[in-house]
């Protein structure tokens, strides 16, 4: 639905749907764990942590490149990756004097796809 379409239609029945509700109260997470999805949803919503997480992906890339190709200070780029880390989504690797990043895993990767495939439909 864009901004110009009506407003979706609203339920004007009275009936719940006891089976439903039922089977759908069974299979919700708890609240701790809805409140932990969100705040990793919450790391995902940083455009700049969005941009240094497409530039490592497949390349591992150091601070001072990653700040480069953003158009970025070090310490902001620095302050970004320290977020990212805390949150398991990426990881490093230290050579020489050198520490070059990279995601975690594949399910990093498959979360932004999705979600990229999700926006271009």
């Amino acid at each position: 639905m864009n901004l110009y379409e009506k407003s979706p239609p609203t339920c004007e029945c009275e009936e719940l749907h006891s089976e439903i509700i039922e089977k759908k109260r069974k299979e919700m997470p708890d609240e701790e764990l809805l409140y932990d999805l969100s705040d990793f949803f919450k790391i995902f919503g940083d455009s700049t942590r969005m941009s240094i997480l497409f530039a490592i992906d497949g390349e591992p890339m150091c601070v001072c490149d990653i700040a480069e190709l953003l158009g970025m200070t070090k310490s902001a780029v620095s302050h970004q990756l320290k977020v990212l880390r805390q949150s398991d989504l990426i990881t490093y690797r230290k050579s020489g004097k050198n520490v070059f990043y990279t995601l975690a895993d594949d399910h990093v990767r498959d979360i932004i796809e999705k979600a990229l495939e999700h926006i271009k439909e």
